[in-house]
């Protein structure tokens, strides 16, 4: 009894100190959402942990300015009217959905096909191939920008969405071979003896097995693949360039810093933006989400 009481204990506190760094976590997300629905004058002159204090309230001005492209005027400190041109970061915002989904679901369904080749179907090659594979992983991607640009400016593709859809499969592809096949490695061989004794061809097996089995890893990677796209700057400014029809978040946030360095109420408002989409894909896929992270770790 004495054992199982201190066994308690100490769950107790592990609780608590996950529960404090929890807390601490959050603050930072939770001020800059406070921040970003308060008047610009009060978000200069005092802190977020006083917005309660406020005689103004909130407000969803900031968000108007930072998502439409009209201009928005406000009355300063000193009672002068000043009018700001709209950043429009909803063109941006479809930009980067546009850039991101792509590029999340392409590489995930070719890594898929391959971590299932490589674990299961025999050819030639095949252990050669899987380490060549695991090998690009300690490449550093910088280093194949300009080799890269270079043929996408031959090839017509700088500026367009299929340049960086492909410049993201590319780059995704290794890591995402290399923890799907840690997974679909440990599928029961016996699956895939009955399918292919029935006659059932390697890309039914791949469709029909594969996949359905696997959606706790290929969960556990589209997160890790989107939030990387997502927040994704120097991809997308070396493939795409830097003009507004084509600017993603990251792209219109780096400018409105410089831009807009002293106006903390609009740049707030944009960085919570940018969080919205990838809060609400890992909040959806959590739940798949050890459990693919820990897919392959312990086989028997």
């Amino acid at each position: 009894m004495a054992g199982i009481h201190k066994q308690s204990k100490w769950t107790y506190l592990l609780v608590l100190i996950l529960l404090g760094i929890v807390i601490i976590w959050s603050i930072p997300i939770f001020g800059l959402l406070v921040s970003s629905v308060r008047p610009r004058d009060e978000v200069m002159s005092t802190g977020w942990w006083r917005a309660l204090e406020s005689e103004e309230g909130f407000t969803l001005d900031n968000y108007r300015q930072v998502l439409g492209g009209s201009d928005q005027t406000f009355v300063n400190a000193s009672g002068e009217t000043v009018r700001a041109s709209g950043d429009n970061l909803t063109q941006a915002f479809i930009n980067s959905l546009t850039v991101t989904i792509p590029s999340v679901i392409i590489p995930i369904l070719i890594a898929a096909a391959a971590a299932f080749g490589f674990a299961w179907l025999e050819f030639p090659g095949r252990k050669f191939f899987f380490t060549l594979v695991v090998a690009i992983l300690v490449v550093p991607l910088q280093i194949a920008l300009i080799p890269i640009l270079r043929d996408y400016q031959t090839l017509g593709l700088t500026g367009s969405y299929l340049g960086i859809w492909l410049a993201h499969t590319g780059f995704g592809l290794p890591l995402a071979i290399y923890l799907l096949y840690n997974y679909i490695s440990t599928i029961p061989k016996d699956i895939f003896e009955s399918a292919f004794l029935d006659g059932a061809r390697p890309m039914v097996v791949f469709a029909r097995l594969v996949l359905p089995l696997s959606v706790p890893a290929i969960a556990s990677l589209a997160i890790f693949q989107f939030l990387w796209v997502w927040n994704d700057l120097l991809v997308a400014l070396v493939f795409l360039g830097g003009t507004n029809d084509v600017a993603v978040l990251t792209q219109k946030l780096a400018s409105m810093v410089g831009s807009r360095g002293q106006d903390w109420h609009l740049l707030t408002a944009g960085a919570f933006v940018t969080m919205v989409i990838p809060l609400g894909v890992f909040f959806s896929l959590q739940r798949y989400f050890v459990k693919g992270l820990m897919a392959g770790s312990v086989k028997g």
